[in-house]
């Protein structure tokens, strides 16, 4: 009996053992919305290749971030709530831990491209957990468009002769999956596009490869261009997995750091929706959720689990069977049960504490399920009925719902430490350039 199960208990392990762990990919796209995608409803925009990929695996329709990149990027690599650990804009606080470092720690190459915007210099994204980078944002902020400067493993790059900074930073995607197809890795891929200004792509009619900076810009039709060109570039990561015989070991993740750019309109059916970033409202936390993996998740899913900004460390965790330490402070719920075909422990509701520049107090705080939205000063919204948020229910109506949502907030209520609300964020010492203006 004894050596059965010890033998039942290999089996079991082997998936995540050894040379044949799973690798794992998370895309975040850069203020783009759940509106913009063709898989989600969205008829605005050409987005083939996500929706093969959400045919092909599953899409999630009630996924939330927080309503800035900075603030959903800190929550996405900790699995904790802003509230605990969230020092100020364009900042990650140097005690974190985040998904990087549980996989560096299980024996994985880690790896990331794309934007930064969280400080350290040329030091943090090692400090951080990552083995190597290609990064917009790390020690400047120069244009990152067209003929881009970068940060590569320690080294500013100009970029010159017409690239284009999300060719280059994708070249370099493409290159670290096929060096490190031997090994399980993790990539981490926070894209530039579709952020404004909203400029030529290469794939535009104006396309000027003598720019010299990323100009500004609002025109639609670039927005437009931009989430093709995003979407395009994200085929390609599929078909480099493919080409190197990674394809059905590798989970993809993809998602949006927060709502489309005001300026954005889009249509999903007959509704026309406004881009909401920097909002509290729906248009500016809900964002798109596509999983694939082909022979685990099964094709054509769709679920209505909620699922929050903190889980994604968790969830990929459990993927590549990296055990993680429970304990109060981690605020993220796997969903990797939900991809399996399982029930899992789905969220009763979701929370969100938002101060772009920290300090003691949020700018707004709430906790929201499906369908309801209840405030910290007690306004209750029902999302089904009134998006917008013009008119809170009377506080006589909806008891059950808000007890539910009230002890959402109430778990947090006194979670907000000290120190960290009464500082501006601390400094990874190291010799890297201090990153420049953090107006994204």
């Amino acid at each position: 009996m004894k050596r059965t199960l010890l033998l039942l208990g290999l089996l079991t392990c082997l998936p995540v053992c050894g040379a044949d762990r799973p690798n794992v990919i998370l895309i975040l796209a850069d203020d783009f919305g759940y509106e913009c995608v063709g898989a989600h409803g969205g008829i605005s925009y050409q987005t083939p290749n996500l929706d093969k990929l959400a045919a092909g695996g599953m899409r999630f329709d009630f996924a939330y971030a927080q309503p800035l990149c900075t603030p959903t990027r800190v929550q996405l690599m900790t699995g904790q709530s802003n509230i605990r650990n969230y020092t100020h804009f364009g900042e990650l606080e140097p005690s974190q831990t985040t998904f990087a470092h549980h996989f560096r720690k299980a024996g994985y190459v880690t790896g990331i491209a794309g934007k930064w915007q969280l400080g350290g210099g040329f030091e943090g994204p090692g400090h951080f957990g990552f083995d190597e980078y290609c990064l917009w944002q790390l020690t400047r902020r120069p244009s990152r468009y067209p003929n881009p400067g970068l940060e590569i493993n320690g080294k500013e790059v100009d970029c010159t002769g017409g690239k284009y900074g999300p060719d280059v930073v994708n070249d370099y995607v493409l290159d670290f999956i096929a060096r490190q197809k031997a090994k399980p890795f993790l990539l981490y891929y926070p894209m530039m596009l579709t952020h404004d200004p909203f400029v030529p792509t290469p794939d535009s009619a104006e396309w000027n490869p003598e720019a010299v900076n990323e100009g500004k810009g609002r025109k639609l039709k670039h927005f437009a261009d931009m989430t093709a060109y995003m979407d395009k570039l994200v085929g390609s990561v599929v078909a480099a997995l493919e080409k190197n015989g990674l394809r059905e070991k590798t989970l993809i993740l993809f998602t949006g750091d927060n709502g489309t750019g005001t300026a954005v309109t889009s249509k999903m059916g007959v509704r026309s929706v406004r881009g909401g970033k920097g909002s509290s409202k729906d248009n500016g936390i809900h964002v798109p959720l596509i999983a694939n993996w082909p022979g685990t998740i099964a094709p054509g899913r769709v679920c209505n689990d909620m699922v929050d900004s903190t889980d994604y460390l968790p969830t990929m965790c459990a993927a590549a069977g990296i055990s993680i330490p429970e304990g109060p402070f981690m605020d993220g719920r796997s969903f990797m049960p939900q991809l399996r075909g399982e029930p899992g422990q789905p969220r009763e509701w979701a929370y969100c504490w938002y101060a772009r520049e920290g300090g003691a107090k949020a700018q707004f705080e709430f906790a929201h399920d499906q369908r309801f939205k209840h405030y910290r000063d007690g306004r209750l919204y029902d999302l089904a009925a009134d998006i917008d948020e013009q008119n809170p229910l009377p506080a006589s109506e909806n008891l059950d719902v808000r007890q539910k949502l009230q002890a959402g907030l109430d778990h947090f209520r006194d979670a907000r430490p000290a120190a960290i609300a009464a500082q501006g964020g601390g400094k990874i010492q190291g010799k890297g350039k201090k990153a420049g203006p953090k107006v994204e």
